[in-house]
């Protein structure tokens, strides 16, 4: 065998090899029903999470995320690893639905919920009625006072009657218009 050709092996075997490797050692996103966003674990069936809610008599966050988001990317590690911000949401049931998902379901509840750009939150009572909307990006202390807006609605029985993309009562931040999307509240 040339030299050459046993060159070209060796490096294809130790590409592959690396490529093996770097599989087995990357952190597993989800699995069984949960996807893990920052140190927060996620529902990712919503029929599931409605159940829970239901039972635990609480009010849902839906969280619509892509992996080639970066706002999403700031979310997992500004928002969720947060210990408040994950104080406020135990408070709530968690089902996260990637958008870029092919599942029939996924894309009803996006398009329910009026949802064509991530990262967006739309916290929903047991029965699917919303209660606010996080457009866009937040920063934690607005994305805790939208939170807070929420489950205040919920307690109260009160709901936020938008049907519509916009935000719906909660605090305004600022715009990061790179994403796409922005954050502005409106009543």
């Amino acid at each position: 065998m040339n030299p050459r050709k046993a060159m070209t092996i060796a490096f294809f075997a130790a590409l592959l090899g690396i490529g093996y490797v770097s599989m087995n050692a990357a952190p597993v996103l989800s699995g069984e029903g949960y996807s893990y966003h920052g140190e927060t674990r996620w529902q990712t069936d919503y029929a599931d999470a409605v159940e829970t809610a239901a039972a635990e008599d609480e009010p849902v966050v839906i969280y619509f995320w892509t992996t080639w988001c970066t706002y999403c990317e700031d979310y997992n590690q500004n928002h969720y690893s947060d210990p408040a911000v994950r104080s406020e949401l135990d408070d709530f049931t968690k089902v996260a639905v990637n958008l870029d998902s092919d599942a029939e379901a996924d894309a009803r509840l996006q398009q329910r919920y009026n949802v064509n750009y991530p990262p967006q939150h739309v916290v929903v009572t047991p029965e699917g009625e919303v209660l606010t909307r996080i457009p866009g990006y937040a920063p934690p202390e607005d994305f805790l006072a939208y939170l807070e807006t929420a489950e205040e609605r919920y307690q109260s029985g009160e709901t936020a009657d938008d049907g519509s993309s916009t935000a719906a009562a909660g605090p305004t931040s600022t715009p990061r218009p790179e994403s796409g999307a922005t954050t502005e509240a409106a009543q």
